[in-house]
């Protein structure tokens, strides 16, 4: 059974259809442009590929016609990592550059800061990374003050401390036997929400969480930490970061030929160079990803592949999360009839529509909703040469589980 089955092709027509609006693109060309707002830290790949997911989305929605035969044009604002660099920018884009949306976000520290500036004007922002749960929980809390708030490009906090406690039970324990584990995350308010989660869950299920530490997103010098791990007794290293130095750490674990595996939510070791970038020291390392190559969706493969051919390489999560976000938008906007913000999120609270990570669909707090036939986290792993095998989960399997060099079987 593929990832293709539960994917019809009248999903795929039907959302084609609901974007051409039977207006030719010169005419949309000439009418007055939809703006799109993308706030992101261009400095990442992560943030770049916000960028430019969302580019090559406007890009095909304006060779069919547009949207309500208008073009979408693009206005980008460098959040950075900063809270207050980040409000500027938000700021930017609502009062000086008048875009209709944003689309964007990546940093859970920063997207918080920017909230009550975008409710405060009533504007319409669509979260593409960012992922604590308090981005979108004043949804239900005050709805009518909220409800401009929508995450779509990426699942919450709470969801891929699901996925990963899955990835413990089912595939660890499950498949390889392990029952021991250090769980170990960077000191950001997103990891704050996951961790007590994974680790109060993770040992109900009969796990033994030997070690659990929080490290400081600063940190250079991770020897003392993997000496911990080795000396814990875990099998496993559950690592839960984003911010971090990933490069660094992987380079460490490597060099100090570490004996105990590691995996788990790294989101710097899903840019598609970071193999290249550490010299292959990260072979083994599982982190978890929404999109690889692989026939997730009807639209996964031909994303990724039009992509790679317009940028010259690889997207991570965030390109299509971006590149999704962008659609939702414009059929949301179709079927509304109009830019009525009201009207926009009440088409948006409706959606469901077949994605490059399967299919999106919104619960009552405006967040992406995780499960089978609907998007899943993928565990994927760093293999010889740079290649990434899926390992978990089972039905999404591409490639069987290597261990490091110096571990033997």
């Amino acid at each position: 059974m593929t990832h293709l089955s539960g994917f019809k092709r009248r999903d795929i027509l039907g959302a084609a259809a609901a974007l051409a609006v039977g207006s030719p693109f010169a005419r949309a060309a000439d009418a007055a442009p939809i703006k799109v707002g993308i706030n992101a830290a261009i400095q990442l790949q992560a943030g770049r590929d916000i960028v430019d997911g969302a580019q090559l989305a406007m890009d095909e929605i304006n060779a069919k016609g547009g949207v309500l035969g208008r073009p979408l044009t693009m206005v980008v604002a460098d959040e950075t990592e900063d809270p207050e660099k980040g409000v500027s920018a938000v700021k930017k884009l609502i009062s000086d550059d008048k875009v209709n949306v944003l689309i964007g976000g990546y940093n859970s520290g920063v997207t918080l800061a920017e909230l009550p500036h975008i409710v405060g004007a009533k504007m319409l922002a669509l979260t593409v990374g960012a992922a604590s749960p308090a981005i979108t929980a004043g949804v239900k809390k005050n709805y009518e003050r909220n409800k401009y708030i929508f995450r779509t490009g990426v699942l919450n906090s709470l969801h891929l401390a699901n996925g990963t406690l899955d990835y413990m039970t089912g595939f660890l324990h499950g498949k390889r036997g392990m029952t021991k584990f250090a769980l170990v995350g960077e000191s950001a308010k997103w990891v704050q929400d996951l961790m007590p989660f994974l680790k109060k869950n993770a040992t109900a299920k009969g796990l033994n969480v030997v070690m659990d530490e929080i490290f400081d997103t600063g940190t250079t010098n991770f020897s003392p930490l993997l000496s911990k791990v080795k000396n814990s007794g875990a099998e496993y290293m559950v690592l839960i970061n984003s911010h971090a130095a990933s490069d660094v750490l992987a380079k460490q674990w490597y060099d100090a030929r570490t004996p105990v595996p590691y995996g788990g939510i790294d989101v710097k070791s899903q840019d598609t160079d970071f193999f290249d970038r550490v010299g292959g020291k990260c072979i083994s390392e599982v982190a978890f990803n929404f999109i690889v190559r692989a026939p997730i969706s009807p639209k996964t493969i031909p994303f990724f592949d039009a992509f790679e051919k317009k940028y010259k390489r690889q997207p991570v999560y965030t390109g299509s999360g971006a590149y999704d976000t962008v659609y939702a938008y414009a059929d949301a906007v179709t079927r509304a009839g109009s830019l009525d913000t009201d009207a926009i999120i009440k088409a948006l609270e409706k959606i469901d529509m077949v994605t490059t990570t399967g299919r999106m669909q919104l619960d009552d707090s405006h967040d992406l909703k995780a499960g089978p036939g609907l998007v899943e986290l993928l565990f994927a792993q760093w293999q010889e040469g740079g290649k990434r095998a899926i390992i978990w989960p089972e039905g999404s399997k591409t490639g069987d589980y290597i261990n490091p060099p110096w571990i033997k079987s």
